[in-house]
């Protein structure tokens, strides 16, 4: 694994606007990938969601969706300074939990990751959306955008799609500014117990994810027109 800089990101900061998270990149403000996400997200999903809220209850489902987000957090930071070859010492309780979780996405996931172009930069589509990837580079000898995930418990294939979709934005958004080909979406996810897994979507399946996310930005677009 080796650092190449091949490519100079922007600087950017962040905003809210009615409360979804924006970027200010390169003199434009776009909506996150995240946020087009989550205002396109299908009915049967915001259904089941709303369930498992109603089930557990808000105060409780509060709770968790808080812990697993300080634990994220710490995860990626317990990632990040591992890239910059530096230690991060954390006792907090989630820092002990990320640091675990850390380390089991360094032992069975870096070893087909073999450069790095960046890590947490901020990519955009020139008039369309923004966001910040974990990283980009080669992986499994592909152009890859890779991206580490936390998760409560492990995950089936068939539940990520939205997480593919964001990979594929971000994929879109390089190539569109560095004229790269990236065709590889990597998700390194652990769960809080240790349990590791590996998702990868390539070619024509990923090319597809594009198409799909495009569809979103529309749907989004029209949705945000109508609301004026």
């Amino acid at each position: 694994m080796k650092w190449n800089k091949l490519y100079t990101y922007p600087p950017s900061t962040r905003s809210l606007i009615e409360g979804n998270r924006h970027y200010d990149v390169s003199n434009e403000t776009l909506p996150s990938v995240t946020t087009i996400l989550q205002a396109t997200q299908d009915e049967a999903k915001r259904e089941s969601l709303s369930k498992w809220r109603r089930k557990v209850g808000e105060n409780v489902a509060e709770k968790i969706k808080e812990e697993a987000a300080r634990r994220g957090t710490a995860m990626h930071e317990f990632l990040e300074y591992y890239l910059r070859n530096e230690k991060l010492l954390d006792l907090s309780d989630e820092g002990q939990a990320a640091s675990g979780m850390g380390q089991a996405i360094i032992k069975q996931g870096f070893n087909d990751l073999s450069e790095i172009w960046g890590s947490e930069v901020v990519l955009f589509y020139p008039g369309l959306y923004a966001g910040q990837t974990d990283l980009c580079g080669i992986y499994s000898g592909r152009e890859s955008i890779i991206d580490f995930k936390q998760t409560n418990k492990p995950k089936r294939r068939e539940w990520i799609d939205d997480m593919f979709l964001q990979l594929a934005a971000y994929a879109m958004a390089h190539d569109q500014i560095y004229k790269t080909c990236i065709d590889q979406g990597v998700i390194l996810m652990c769960s809080k117990d240790g349990f590791f897994q590996k998702f990868t979507s390539t070619g024509q399946e990923f090319t597809k994810y594009k198409h799909k996310f495009l569809e979103r930005v529309g749907r989004f677009y029209q949705k945000m027109t109508s609301k004026k």
